[in-house]
């Protein structure tokens, strides 16, 4: 603050520093809508009914404090559980949870025969149905070992059973029993107006069963749409990056999802349809399939329909997994793996790395489904129309191998949009400037305020530029920062308005690695004699030992100047397939190879490759 003068001496101010750093926005907060556990998600008292709120969650073990975790329900499948799960399994960190309920849901019961009146047991879980077939997990009562404490039958041991879960109480004083079991995950108790006395000596096990059934799905898709309302609590969060509605296909929820995340500057993870099977041929003329019918991809994408848009991809198919109350197969949605990955290639590489490739791990999966296995010719078809595959190569984990958004199906936004990490990196840019440039509002519209902003939004870009976030070699080929009279007119004052023009190289993804490998006519031949042998011996020749072929490999591009651009690190590769051309010149100074294919144990870019030198 300013001083005043007062004696003759030294004074030492500390004047404001007029700089305004720019802090990076984050990249994978991800926002979860969808059906919660339906007896122990928190249910609204309140009338009317408010929408259901926002919490943000750190964890799993969040979630289940909030929502009560996984759940089995014949009408209502636990998508959310999982993909939540899934998330923080692959890598997630942060996430937002709109947790939603039916108030229909019906609780399971039973009546147990104390004396005098019966002692009412509520499940917290759903139960199984009758049937038939009879779907669900049922869930018990056992009372066993009755014996006499204070007074005839008023001690037992108590066992609920559930899956897996198993309770049990030991000595359970009957006038005590509302209170032994308060702290019960799977039960509620209610006693009688009159107080029992006796537990029953026969009729043990006592299963939970329900008055009345739905009979149908309790997924409502417009309560689930609704969330996406202006104002609502989802809107009313500061900053998310990425939207999941696990397993939801309605074409209603999907058009709304995606006006949503556009508006909000998030990206919509979107799963693809459960009935889609890469191996039906594909129908011009089909229209919608009923749900439980197998349906091409390419046709799915058409008949559903799934927008075009910039801030959205698809992932295909489903991946297999096991119940995690029953233990038994099961499949889930990709898209709160592939959340989780997205996050994770976000802390270790960046939001400008492609979240695709050998080094996505789905961790958590035991394969993709049967109907999403696929070959290379058939991922290319499905590759062409936007959707994301989901492959499982042979002696790997399944991996996230598709990179593209759905606006690539529009030839006039596929080059500037059409992948992932282009558009995400965009979306990055413009939340932390969104976030960052506030304290320029109501500064005067002039030299030095456009000085300010280009100073600080280009240190900023040059932080990431060094950082490896932009195409280019030196700063001026990687972005632009322009702030003056050229972008901010008089008319463009008078209107109290400053523009700031914002440019970045982006970095897209090598989809297409195309190797091309050339050998000198005269010299050292041993590469060609390795080539032979190892491809004679993979192919089952007798041989000592495939071992002792292999061998670590670096394949490196050069530009124009013949100066290493790129450089990729193969480990303890041989070779599979090989085939020579003949001399390519009539002075036979050069022989190329005409194809050549590498099995690895894995490969990587060297990043301590220097740049080139500029000529």
């Amino acid at each position: 603050m300013p001083i005043t003068p007062t004696y003759p001496g030294v004074y030492i101010e500390e004047p404001p520093s007029p700089s305004h750093t720019i802090l990076a926005a984050p990249t994978s907060i991800t926002a979860f809508v969808g059906y919660t556990h339906p007896l122990k998600t928190p249910q609204p008292t309140a009338t009317p009914t408010p929408p259901a709120p926002a919490i943000q969650l750190f964890s799993f073990a969040d979630y289940q404090a909030n929502f009560g975790g996984f759940f089995d329900s014949p009408w209502l499948p636990d998508y959310v559980g999982p993909a939540v799960f899934q998330f923080f399994n692959n890598g997630g960190s942060s996430a937002y949870v709109v947790g939603l309920t039916n108030p229909s849901y019906p609780a399971a019961t039973v009546s147990v025969p104390t004396t005098p009146d019966d002692v009412v047991f509520t499940a917290r879980e759903p139960v199984a149905t009758s049937g038939p077939p009879p779907t669900g997990i049922p869930m018990t009562i056992s009372i066993s070992n009755v014996q006499k404490t204070k007074a005839d039958d008023d001690t037992a041991d108590i066992v609920i059973s559930y899956g897996r879960q198993v309770e049990t109480y030991r000595r359970v004083l009957i006038s005590n029993l509302s209170s032994a079991l308060a702290g019960s995950q799977l039960v509620s108790v209610a006693a009688p107006a009159t107080p029992p006395t006796a537990y029953p000596t026969s009729g043990s096990p006592f299963p939970l069963k329900y008055a009345s059934t739905p009979g149908t799905s309790l997924i409502d898709f417009p309560t689930i749409a609704a969330v996406f309302t202006d104002n609502f609590p989802l809107d009313k969060v500061t900053i998310f990056n990425l939207l999941v509605v696990p397993g939801i296909t309605d074409p209603t929820v999907l058009s709304a999802g995606v006006a949503y995340a556009e508006r909000k500057r998030a990206f919509y993870i979107m799963d693809s349809p459960k009935n889609w099977d890469v191996d039906t041929p594909a129908n011009p003329a089909a229209t919608g399939l009923p749900a439980s019918a197998p349906e091409s991809p390419i046709d799915g994408l058409r008949t559903l329909p799934v927008p075009v848009s910039t801030n959205a991809a698809i992932y295909f198919p489903w991946l297999a997994t096991t119940d995690p109350i029953s233990g038994a197969p099961s499949t889930s949605p990709p898209s709160g793996f592939v959340a989780g990955v997205y996050a994770r290639q976000d802390a270790d590489r960046g939001v400008w790395k492609s979240p695709a490739g050998l080094e996505t791990v789905l961790n958590g999966s035991l394969g993709v489904v049967p109907t999403g296995v696929m070959t290379d010719n058939q991922q290319g078809v499905l590759n062409g129309v936007g959707i994301n595959a989901l492959r499982q190569f042979p002696s790997l984990p399944p991996v996230v191998f598709g990179a593209r958004t759905l606006a690539y199906r529009d030839p006039s936004l596929r080059d500037q949009w059409g992948y992932v990490a282009v558009r995400r990196m965009a979306l990055f840019l413009e939340q932390s400037l969104y976030a960052n440039l506030p304290w320029a509002v109501f500064e005067p519209n002039d030299a030095p305020l456009w000085n300010a902003l280009t100073q600080e939004v280009g240190a900023f870009m040059m932080g990431l530029f060094r950082q490896g976030a932009f195409a280019g070699t030196k700063p001026s080929e990687a972005f632009l920062v322009q702030c003056d009279s050229t972008t901010t007119t008089q008319d463009d004052i008078n209107k109290g308005i400053v523009n700031i023009l914002v440019a970045f190289a982006p970095l897209r993804p090598a989809e297409f690695v195309v190797i091309q490998i050339a050998q000198l006519a005269g010299q050292d031949r041993t590469f060609e004699t390795w080539a032979n042998a190892a491809q004679v011996l993979d192919h089952g020749a007798p041989a000592t030992s495939l071992a002792n072929l292999r061998q670590e490999v670096s394949i490196t591009l050069l530009n124009e100047e013949a100066q290493p651009v790129l450089r990729w690190l193969v480990h303890r590769c041989w070779v599979s397939e090989y085939q020579a051309l003949p001399d390519l010149d009539a002075g036979s100074n050069t022989v190329a190879i005409e194809h050549i294919k590498l099995e690895n144990e894995g490969w990587e870019r060297d990043t301590a490759l220097p740049e080139p030198v500029e000529l």
